[in-house]
């Protein structure tokens, strides 16, 4: 399994502190059936700033550790940054870092409580430069939930959606629970990780949340979703069927 979304780096941002704990992430990464996960770290979002290199730096530290400690996970290069009006001049100068170095997947993390009017024309203006923006954790935005209308347009327009596994489970609650549900239902996510910030209150449970999908919306789904985490680590094109609006009634059903 391949999990596109982690805090597994030590002393970087909010998620592992110490290389310890990034050993205790892993192990219970690789107890989850996951043997291949992107370091996302974040960046630019008012509390760390993260750049490329030093990320390159780092994981290939953890790569390290994790040889020597006889832990089979690969870690790969990411990164978590908030949106801003100079991404692109952020990835053209080597501080902003697609998915897996190489591939022209890039995170894009909105504020908890709103999405920025100028996000549109950032995801165009992405997109011609030859980047694909992946949004990630929409499903716990206060806007979205509000508004699913806003996440419609930005994938009908091309951009891709993460949600956090532990928000498919139910761990956040279940509005969140329910909204995630509705983002599949809609075709309005591409992609499952874990978000993982620790082995504890934010843990990984991808393989429950595999198994919610599967029994909701049936086993090729799963593997569309699974594939489509291959396919960011090489960049390829990921499986995306038509959008469609979140139906309203539902979402007054939430509050």
């Amino acid at each position: 399994m391949i999990d596109i979304h982690s805090h597994i780096l030590p002393g970087v941002d909010d998620g592992a502190q110490t290389i310890e704990e990034s050993v205790k992430m892993a192990e219970a990464a690789v107890a989850d059936g996951i043997r291949t996960i992107i370091a996302t770290p974040h960046h630019k979002n008012g509390a760390y700033d993260n750049y490329k290199n030093d990320i390159l730096i780092q994981v290939n530290e953890l790569n390290r550790t994790f040889q020597e400690r006889g832990i089979d996970l690969e870690v790969l290069p990411g990164q978590e940054t908030r949106i801003y009006g100079e991404m692109i001049k952020g990835l053209q100068q080597e501080e902003v870092l697609p998915l897996n170095q190489e591939s022209n997947y890039v995170f894009v993390e909105f504020p908890s409580g709103s999405v920025p009017r100028y996000a549109n024309q950032l995801f165009f203006d992405l997109q011609v430069a030859g980047y694909s923006p992946i949004i990630v954790h929409p499903e716990r935005n206060k806007a979205i939930m509000e508004n699913p209308d806003l996440l419609y347009s930005f994938v009908k327009h091309g951009a891709y959606v993460q949600l956090t596994a532990a928000s498919v489970c139910g761990k956040f609650g279940k509005k969140i629970k329910k909204f995630s549900e509705q983002l599949l239902e809609a075709n309005l996510a591409h992609l499952i990780a874990s978000d993982a910030h620790n082995t504890g209150s934010r843990g990984f449970c991808m393989t429950e949340a595999y198994g919610e999908i599967r029994s909701t919306f049936g086993l090729d789904f799963v593997y569309l979703l699974s594939e489509n985490a291959e396919d960011v680590l090489v960049g390829r094109a990921l499986q995306a069927e038509p959008p469609n609006h979140v139906k309203k009634k539902k979402i007054f059903g939430l509050f």
